[in-house]
């Protein structure tokens, strides 16, 4: 009974975690899906509101028309005289010569009963002359109101476009008749297509009259009620055509007049989004129909977002600087500027006013009035004779004193200027503007510049009584301190914007020196792992040659060489880190999980090392990657082996938080100086103590953990006592949600395990098969060669892809082709196109590279190649080669 239960409560909790999960993802999903749509609907609503002022303008350009082919003399007549057949030809010529200068469709002239009596097209054999346009609610709204608008399939030409009336109108106002323009619309529907959306035009009553897709024109998006259907049958709006419904499932609504509908008829496999802009001046609504094939996408896919490096984030900042500098530096001139453009035109307003107020004055004989004024004035009667003047006035042009007399015709005065060249290249016309401007008495305001550089504002006004009082001011001091500010300010700006110019290009000489160092790094990496590889076929063959003494040993050896294909694995997942392309792979993981293994992977390490390791079991789900999350530990725990002496204690556990656990690593080490905490964490810095110095490494190890769990967002910390030991913590926060514990358990690989019974005899899928080793590093080669042959394979070994070519000329196609991808110049793919040109098809194939692209197992499985990574597993390569061999018979 009480296993049945454990069982039941088993499954309950199996079923509590599925619903939790599915819930979880649906949520998300649905969050990401709401978002993803209404990005697409705001897409799609500023798509139709460019859709919509495009048929606006369309139309606008034919909406005036009628109202001037109202007003056409011609016209009148005809409609005065509409059995005039002389005046009836005129107008059908009228019409024809004015359609074809408007490119319209077609004119049409309508008397008063709706009878075409004159057209564009007259002389052809569809033409409107003669035919009743009554029932057409364009022309009922011309009659009636002036104008009427209505869109409809043509009585005669059969051609639909949108027809706009205007009423004519006899001498006593009454409406003789309408003119009728037709617009076709098919030409704003030609990119109707772009981008996959789907765009419709629809009238008042549903019907699509206006798409790019044929299957959609004249579907009724909505059944019509029956005062439409008797509308559509009165005006013949559609006639000779099938008005079918259109078969729309609305899924959801997105807010804003979007839906996301499913169409069967026509039939559209995937869900659209569709979005609606009614035009209210023509009562029509404009529809976009959008694939939400994106916004499915996005809802399944997380997207995660890199951290920038420094050099990024400076330069980021100081163009944001920059940039803000000049937007300051750009107000500030312009303030300054409006300011004294403000400042200067008041002080006009203010002597104007007493110019015009002196003037007055002076007119009435008080000369002395305008004396105090700083501009020099004149002042005219109405026969524009000088009656007043200045000595401000005289000063400015130079008069003589005999030029200037109460009485002198002032054109006079204007003509001796333009005999001094003051009125610049065409005095005559400078002298009859001002001249007509002193008679018609009209106010104006200009500049001239002088030849000297002075700069003379002139202003005039005309007196209440007659004559005209005009103002000279000196303005050369303003005009040049405009141009200095605006000088200064283009300078400024040209020199940020150098400043910016060469900040970009230190930024991206930093980034390309960036990319440089994270491919040397791969490199290294991939050349440091190709004699790995070797090492362990090498080991996996001697393993069946020794006894059960040697096989313990062959055992530490294959663990050693673990832990160096995990430390070259880090300094190339480092480089990935640093190049932005290494993905996190977050989840719950239960901790018990992770800590069993590294203790299982170090325990024999300490044990030859004298060391005492305790590992103290928790029970914590963490949210955490499990591959990072285990190297940061591992590298606590071989940083606590090397600095702790013989007979010393290390403990690996973890202490529940508020938020998380935090692992520690305890060790009874030397401890580390106060001053020295920070500094080993910084690349290539090892301290001077430590019972393993000699063979430490190059001092990554603290680094690669700082930088790892910057990545997952962890806190690292360390505590330590000299002469006492040290503790090394990761804070890691709990998973929202729980995870089955049960770690996979991998394939045995030593004797005991299924692979031992794998020996090399004649029942083997392997024995006896032709296999091919093309590879460039000689120990790889060897060691492949060696392993294979274990296996019963017969194998010939190439170093290079010249001599594999040599070898396809004088041998038969291989069953099994393990291709490496590098091989100094050329590479696996190119080879394997050479081999398949001799071969006329390829054996099974086998591509192996040490490289961290994630793209080579891609494009080796659209050739149909199966993919392993260096260094090569030997379980995994067996595995994959037999079932390769089976498969190919």
């Amino acid at each position: 009974m009480i296993p049945h239960r454990r069982q039941l409560q088993t499954a309950l909790w199996i079923a509590l975690i599925a619903i939790g999960v599915a819930l979880s993802m649906l949520i998300a999903g649905r969050i990401a899906y709401s978002q993803a749509l209404q990005r697409q609907a705001g897409e799609a609503r500023a798509l139709l509101a460019q859709r919509a002022q495009v048929i606006e303008q369309h139309i606008d350009r034919y909406r005036i028309m009628p109202a001037v082919l109202s007003l056409d003399p011609q016209l009148r007549a005809t409609l005065a005289n509409p059995d005039d057949r002389t005046q009836r030809q005129r107008a059908n010529e009228r019409l024809v010569q004015l359609n074809f200068a408007n490119r319209t469709s077609t004119l049409t002239l309508i008397d008063s009963k709706g009878i075409g009596i004159a057209a564009s097209n007259w002389d052809l054999p569809n033409s409107n002359v003669g035919q009743s346009y009554a029932f057409r609610p364009y022309f009922q709204k011309a009659m009636t109101d002036g104008a009427g608008e209505f869109y409809a399939i043509g009585v005669t030409t059969h051609v639909p476009g949108h027809f706009i009336a205007r009423a004519i109108h006899d001498e006593r106002g009454g409406a003789v008749g309408a003119v009728a323009v037709k617009v076709e619309l098919e030409d704003i529907r030609s990119d109707w297509s772009e981008r996959g959306d789907l765009v419709l035009l629809s009238d008042a009553s549903g019907v699509v009259f206006l798409t790019a897709q044929p299957q959609w024109r004249y579907r009724l998006l909505r059944a019509p009620t029956p005062a439409q259907n008797l509308q559509l049958q009165r005006t013949r709006q559609y006639q000779g055509q099938t008005l079918r419904p259109a078969t729309i499932r609305v899924e959801r609504e997105v807010g804003d007049g979007a839906r996301v509908v499913r169409l069967r008829d026509p039939l559209m496999r995937e869900p659209m989004l569709w979005q609606s802009l009614h035009l209210p001046r023509e009562d029509w609504t404009l529809h976009l129909l959008r694939d939400t094939t994106p916004s499915i996408r996005t809802a399944w896919i997380a997207r995660a977002v890199a951290a920038g490096a420094w050099l990024l984030l400076v330069s980021v900042v100081l163009l944001l600087m920059q940039r803000n500098r000049i937007a300051a530096l750009r107000l500030r001139s312009r303030q300054e500027l409006e300011k004294m453009v403000e400042h200067h035109a008041e002080a006009l307003r203010n002597a104007q006013d007493g110019v015009v107020q002196a003037a007055r004055q002076a007119s009435l004989g008080e000369g002395h009035s305008l004396e105090h004024l700083p501009q020099g004035v004149s002042v005219v009667d109405a026969e524009l004779r000088l009656v007043a003047w200045n000595q401000r006035y005289a000063e400015l042009f130079r008069y003589p004193p005999d030029l200037l007399q109460v009485g002198r015709p002032i054109e006079d005065l204007i003509r001796y200027n333009a005999r001094r060249g003051l009125l610049g290249t065409d005095p005559e016309d400078a002298i009859r503007r001002r001249l007509d401007h002193l008679q018609r008495g009209q106010p104006y305001l200009h500049e001239r510049e002088r030849p000297d550089g002075t700069v003379i504002e002139i202003r005039g006004n005309p007196m209440p009584d007659g004559g005209f009082v005009t103002s000279y001011a000196d303005i050369t001091a303003y005009k040049q301190a405009a141009r200095d500010l605006r000088t200064l300010a283009d300078s400024l700006e040209r020199g940020i914007e150098q400043r910016t110019s060469d900040l970009q290009s230190a930024k991206g000489e930093a980034e390309r020196a960036n990319r440089s160092k994270t491919r040397f790094v791969a490199a290294a990496v991939h050349d440091l792992l190709q004699p790995l590889n070797a090492a362990r076929m090498y080991l996996s063959s001697l393993r069946r040659r020794v006894d059960a003494e040697g096989r313990e040993l062959t055992d530490h050896i294959e663990a050693a060489l673990a832990a160096q294909d995990d430390i070259l694995s880090s300094l190339l997942d480092i480089s990935r880190l640093e190049s932005g392309a290494l993905e996190v792979k977050r989840g719950a993981l239960p901790l018990a999980r992770v800590l069993s293994a590294i203790e299982s992977q170090f325990r024999i390490l300490a044990e030859s090392r004298g060391l005492h390791l305790h590992s103290l079991p928790c029970s914590a789900i963490v949210d955490s990657d499990e591959v990072l999350l285990r190297r940061i530990v591992q590298n606590f725990l071989s940083n606590a082996m090397q600095f702790t002496p013989r007979d010393g204690r290390i403990v690996l556990g973890a202490r529940r938080l508020r938020d998380g656990v935090r692992i520690e690593v305890w060790d009874t080490g030397p401890g580390i100086a106060p001053n020295k905490r920070e500094l080993i964490f910084e690349e290539f810095q090892r301290l001077d103590t430590g019972v393993e110095a000699p063979q430490r490494g190059a001092g990554l190890g603290l680094a690669i953990v700082r930088r790892v769990a910057l990545l997952l967002d962890h806190h690292i910390g360390l505590r330590s006592w000299p002469g006492r030991g040290s503790v090394f913590s990761v804070e890691v926060p709990y998973a929202s949600a729980a995870v089955d514990d049960a770690a996979p358990s991998p394939v045995s690989a030593t004797p005991d395990g299924p692979l031992a019974a794998l020996d090399r005899d004649e029942d083997s899928p392997l024995y006896g098969r032709q296999v091919w080793v093309v590879d460039d590093d000689p120990h790889s080669r060897q060691a492949a060669q060696h392993l294979l042959e274990d296996w019963g394979c017969r194998v010939e070994t190439a170093a290079t892809a010249a001599c594999a070519l040599t070898h396809a000329d004088h041998l038969p196609m291989p069953e099994l082709l393990l291709l490496d991808y590098r091989l100094g110049e050329s590479t696996g793919f190119e080879l394997g196109t050479q081999l398949e040109a001799k071969w006329k098809r390829m054996p099974p194939v086998v591509l192996m590279s040490a490289d961290a692209d994630p793209g080579l197992r891609t494009r080796a499985g659209e050739r149909g190649w199966s993919f392993l990574p260096k260094p090569l597993k030997p379980a995994a390569l067996r595995a994959l080669v037999t079932r390769m061999v089976m498969r190919g018979g």
